[in-house]
């Protein structure tokens, strides 16, 4: 299986980018994973809510041209359905045996994903109604992605 983060923003922080590391070296065993990371728009303070949707539209054309036509996108949206970490495993390998072996999935930006992105997702998932900063959350995906991996392996993990 190939795996793409599609992610806005860079990781500055060393903690973070050494957690990501991390869970990326444990993935190789289990999938091609390949991460993007996208510059995000400079967002205003007090940026009105028309400035909101164009950074966001900006930031979704530059995700646009990194997704390709074979790619099966989850965006990870605040509405999108939330998952039990086994549920996650079972529907990781339900695409796999119907074939969709090229997964992406996109991480927005402070503001979150455009419309545009939204519209081009084969499936939206929310990991919880709090609002995580996109650095952290990044760990939080490959870790997932990773008990899932193992879930599905029948291997010692989740707990």
């Amino acid at each position: 299986m190939n795996i793409t983060l599609i992610t806005v923003g860079k990781i500055k922080e060393k903690y973070l980018k050494a957690a990501i590391d991390e869970y990326s070296k444990r993935l190789q065993r289990y999938c091609k994973l390949d991460i993007i990371e996208l510059q995000d728009e400079k967002t205003p303070d007090n940026a009105s809510e028309k400035e909101e949707i164009q950074i966001k539209y900006k930031e979704g054309e530059n995700i646009l041209k990194h997704i390709k036509d074979n790619m099966f996108v989850v965006a990870l949206d605040l509405n999108g359905k939330m998952l039990s970490s086994e549920e996650f495993s079972d529907y990781i390998k339900d695409l796999g045996v119907k074939g969709e072996s090229n997964l992406a999935f996109i991480i927005g930006g402070s503001l979150g994903l455009s419309q545009e992105i939204l519209n081009r997702a084969d499936y939206k998932l929310c990991f919880s109604k709090m609002t995580f900063p996109h650095q952290l959350f990044r760990v939080m995906l490959l870790e997932q992605i990773y008990r899932g991996f193992r879930i599905m392996k029948g291997e010692p993990y989740h707990k």
